[in-house]
C-alpha cells in the first residue's frame, strides 16, 4: 500500500477514534453491569417476583389484568402488556396517561398473569443500575441522546474498518501477537493495542453495530406502524382469521378474545407483546400482538398481527421488514442474552479487553502529544 494512501487511512483511523472514544468508552463501562442486569436485580433483592401457587393455576384474563392496573394507577392507560421471558406467571403493564404518547414518561407495572394483583413496579428509575442504563441508552436526552450515540457507534465503526486497514502492513514486520518487551512503554502499548483491537474486531463490530441499531428503535418501530397503517388503507392485508371462523371465540370487543383469535389464526405460537389500538406499535383501530417462535433463534423473531376487537378480524398487513428483524435480532445479540450465563460471562470478558484497546488507544495518542510538544 503506498505511503500517501497509509496516511490518509491513519487519518481517518485517528479522528474518527478521538471524537468517539470517550463516548465508547462510556458505554463499555456502563454496558459491563448492564450485562448481568437480572442476576444483579435478584442479588440486590430488586427483583419481583409473583407468588407460588400450584402448577397449572389458570390465568386471568388479560382485561381483568389492565383493569386492576388501571385501578391500581388512576389516571392512566395502559399500552403494552409484555411477557416475561424467564417467568410466564406474570406481565409487565406499561400505562401513560394517553395511548399517542412518545412514552418516554410511561409507567411500567408488574402485574401477576393468574390473579390480575399488582405485585409492584420496577425500581427502574432510581439506583445505580437506572443511572448506568440511562447513560447508555440516551445519555438522559432522549431520542436527541440515543441518535448521537448511534452516531459515535458508526464512527467505531470506521475506526475499526481503518485500524484493520493499517493493521495488516504493520504486522508484516512483526509475528502475529508479538508485544515488544525490550522497547519503550509507549511502543509495548502499541503492540498491546493493535492485538488486542485483532482480538476483539468480530466482537467489537458486532456489538457496536447492533448498537447503533438499537438506537434507531423508536425511528423503526414509527415506520413500521406508518406501512402497516399504509398498507390497511390500500387493502394490501392477508387475513389469516375470518371474523366468522368456527374454530374461534366469536369477537366480543374484549382485549382477551382479541388475543384468543389471534393464537388461533397461528398455532403453536406463543405472545410476547400485546399493543393497545394508537400505541406507537399498533394502528389507530386494531390490537398488534406480537407473537415468537419455541427455538433459541425463532423465540428471539417476533410476527406482528392486527386484530379489530370489535369484528374479531386477524390480519397481517404486510410482512416483517427487515429492518425490524434487524432490530429484533440486534437487541439480545447485544447485550448476549442468546446463551444464559456463560456467554454473559464471555461479553464482559470482551467488554473488558474492549475498554483495555479504548485506554491504550487514549495513551498512544496523549503521549505522542507529549513527545512534539518537547520536541
Amino acid at each position: 500500500m503506498q505511503a500517501a494512501t497509509l496516511r490518509r487511512w491513519g487519518w481517518v483511523h485517528k479522528w474518527s477514534s478521538l471524537v468517539c472514544t470517550l463516548f465508547i468508552l462510556m458505554l463499555c463501562l456502563t454496558g459491563l453491569p448492564l450485562i448481568f442486569s437480572h442476576e444483579i436485580d435478584h442479588l440486590t433483592g430488586n427483583e419481583i417476583e409473583a407468588p407460588a401457587m400450584p402448577e397449572g393455576t389458570p390465568r386471568a384474563p388479560v382485561d381483568q389484568v389492565a383493569a386492576k392496573a388501571v385501578e391500581a394507577y388512576p389516571g392512566l392507560v395502559p399500552l403494552y402488556f409484555f411477557a416475561e421471558e424467564d417467568d410466564p406467571d406474570v406481565w409487565y403493564v406499561k400505562l401513560d396517561t394517553r395511548v399517542d404518547t412518545d412514552e418516554s414518561e410511561s409507567t411500567l407495572i408488574l402485574s401477576d398473569a393468574r390473579t390480575a394483583e399488582v405485585l409492584g413496579a420496577p425500581n427502574f428509575d432510581e439506583g445505580f443500575m437506572s443511572v448506568m442504563y440511562r447513560l447508555h441508552v440516551d445519555l438522559y436526552a432522549g431520542l436527541a441522546g440515543k441518535l448521537f450515540l448511534g452516531f459515535m457507534g458508526l464512527l467505531l465503526m470506521v475506526a475499526i474498518i481503518s485500524g484493520v486497514v493499517l493493521y495488516a502492513p504493520f504486522m508484516r514486520k512483526l509475528r502475529f501477537g508479538e508485544v515488544r518487551q525490550e522497547r519503550t512503554a509507549r511502543t509495548r502499548w502499541l503492540d498491546l493495542h493493535n492485538l488486542l483491537g485483532i482480538v476483539t474486531l468480530v466482537w467489537a463490530l458486532a456489538v457496536g453495530f447492533t448498537g447503533v441499531i438499537n438506537t434507531w428503535a423508536d425511528l423503526i418501530f414509527q415506520a413500521w406502524q406508518a406501512e402497516q397503517v399504509a398498507a390497511l388503507q390500500a387493502g394490501k392485508t392477508r387475513v389469516l382469521l375470518p371474523k366468522d371462523a368456527s374454530d374461534a371465540p366469536a369477537a366480543d370487543g374484549s382485549l382477551q378474545t382479541a388475543v384468543d383469535r389471534v393464537l388461533a389464526a397461528a398455532p403453536g405460537m406463543a405472545v410476547a407483546m400485546i399493543a393497545y389500538p394508537g400505541t406507537l406499535r399498533a394502528t389507530p383501530e386494531h390490537v398488534a400482538v406480537m407473537l415468537h417462535g419455541d427455538t433459541p433463534l425463532t423465540s428471539r423473531l417476533s410476527q406482528a398481527l392486527l386484530v379489530d376487537p370489535a369484528n374479531g378480524e386477524v390480519l397481517e398487513a404486510s410482512a416483517r421488514p427487515w429492518y425490524v428483524t434487524a432490530l429484533q435480532l440486534s437487541e439480545p445479540l447485544h447485550f448476549g442474552d442468546y446463551g444464559g450465563l456463560p456467554l454473559k460471562v464471555l461479553w464482559a470478558l470482551l467488554d473488558i479487553l474492549t475498554i483495555v484497546v479504548l485506554g491504550s488507544g487514549l495513551y498512544l495518542w496523549l503521549k505522542r502529544g507529549a513527545t512534539e510538544v518537547r520536541t
